[in-house]
């Protein structure tokens, strides 16, 4: 029997190399706090993303997404995502009527960010959509 030299296997195409994070040092952390989830971004000043976690994102199902535990959980990985860039002060901006709105600004704190100012961006309606008409039996 011959020995016959098999094939070169083809070569993986290289991956791309880490995007390299942007050095910030001020930013805007954006807190999403619904009845079934709680969402954070932290972004620049210019709102360009740095980071974003969700509690969907870290593991939790169903109701546990919008507990106060699972919101500082969500900061924790936000905040670990975002270290190497720098980012040492935020500003805070927190939309929604969930329970998860308190202690996410309180881990932002605990994890290392220092909150320069906190804003209610809930949307209200002014007046809203028309009610249903009366009903009659």
């Amino acid at each position: 029997m011959t020995t016959e030299e098999k094939p070169a296997i083809a070569a993986r195409p290289k991956s791309k190399k880490k995007k390299a994070m942007p050095q910030v040092s001020q930013g805007c952390a954006y807190i999403q706090s619904t009845y079934n989830n709680t969402m954070v971004t932290l972004t620049d000043l210019n709102g360009n993303t740095l980071a974003w976690s969700s509690a969907g994102n870290c593991g939790f199902k169903g109701p546990k997404k919008s507990t106060p535990y699972a919101a500082s959980i969500v900061v924790k990985t936000a905040t670990d995502r975002v270290k190497e860039s720098g980012l040492r002060e935020v500003s805070v901006f927190v939309k929604g009527v969930g329970t998860g709105r308190d202690s996410a600004i309180r881990a932002l704190n605990a994890n290392g960010l220092q909150v320069l100012s906190i804003k209610d961006v809930t949307p209200l309606p002014h007046n809203g959509c028309r009610a249903p008409k009366p009903r009659r039996v």
